[in-house]
């Protein structure tokens, strides 16, 4: 029996519909040529890597086999008033239908906060989970339907002296936190079927983890099988942390492309040996998708 494909569980594809729609808007979120413009600020967006050709090509390169795709929070789309944020949503529904069936198996996709029929499964923002009430009706038919929820940081809301640095380091880790830990503290035994990947190590809340001991709570009524962090901009000493805590058995690759190199964290991960790139890389995320 040949081994279950590699995946890369968190990367982020536009289609040629979703960048004509930015392309057109004149206010946040738009594009501006090769800027992507967003209520924080300029950045840099290479349009070329959301190319299906190119996109799988940079597959190849990092030596998987497939990538798991999604719309990505942090554009701010869920503060846009509903009929722009719906034709938003409409136009890279649309196109991603067309670039997975495009991919030969290559890609599959999450709805943006939704279940759709053809889609893996959902992605929300981090703040979605601190009322899971609210976060009800998705999560019930996730589970129902089997589907896998992703939870990303959402839109970052630094002050007008924070540095470049400011939400990659501090906003988007720390929203991850209290999306993981109201997780945690609020589901009250539900959604035990569902299957959630939380993005960049959930922002590093494993390292505090040790910190419920004192505080009565104890460390291993937190592990749970269906529960899986994803890799995201981290390196040798974060996993190392993370699989001191948990193992390695919940921990999923996850590259952030085209946001973030992924060599870096590839890197990393080979260096545990191939036991583990074998388990990250394919184990764990076929686990996570089944």
């Amino acid at each position: 029996m040949s081994d279950p494909p590699t995946v890369d569980v968190h990367q982020h594809l536009w289609p040629e519909s979703f960048i004509a729609a930015l392309a057109r808007r004149r206010e946040p979120p738009c594009l501006e040529g090769a800027e992507l413009v967003l209520a924080e600020g300029r950045f840099s967006a290479d349009i070329d890597a959301h190319l299906l050709g190119v996109r799988l090509g940079m597959l190849d390169a990092a030596g998987m086999e497939r990538a798991v795709v999604s719309l990505q929070p942090t554009l701010g789309l869920e503060d846009l008033p509903h009929e722009e944020r719906h034709a938003l949503e409409e136009a890279w529904i649309e196109g991603t239908r067309e670039l997975v069936a495009a991919a030969s198996g290559r890609l599959l996709a999450l709805a943006p906060g939704r279940v759709l029929e053809g889609f893996a499964g959902a992605v929300v923002p981090a703040g979605a989970l601190l009322d899971l009430g609210q976060a009800a009706p998705l999560l019930d038919e996730l589970e129902r339907s089997g589907g896998v929820l992703f939870v990303h940081p959402g839109p970052s809301r630094p002050s007008a002296r924070a540095p470049l640095w400011w939400d990659g380091v501090v906003d988007y880790p720390a929203q991850m936190q209290r999306a993981y830990y109201a997780w945690l503290a609020r589901r009250e035994g539900r959604w035990t079927g569902l299957r959630v990947v939380f993005a960049i190590l959930a922002g590093g809340a494993l390292f505090q983890l040790e910190r419920l001991g004192p505080r009565g709570v104890d460390v291993r009524s937190t592990l749970d099988a269906n529960v899986f962090l994803d890799t995201a901009t981290y390196g040798r000493r974060a996993l190392e942390l993370c699989i001191e805590t948990f193992g390695v058995h919940q921990l999923v690759y996850g590259s952030d492309v085209p946001v973030v190199d992924p060599r870096p964290t590839l890197d990393a991960i080979r260096g545990f040996g191939d036991s583990v790139h074998k388990i990250v890389t394919s184990d764990n995320p076929n686990r996570l998708l089944a």
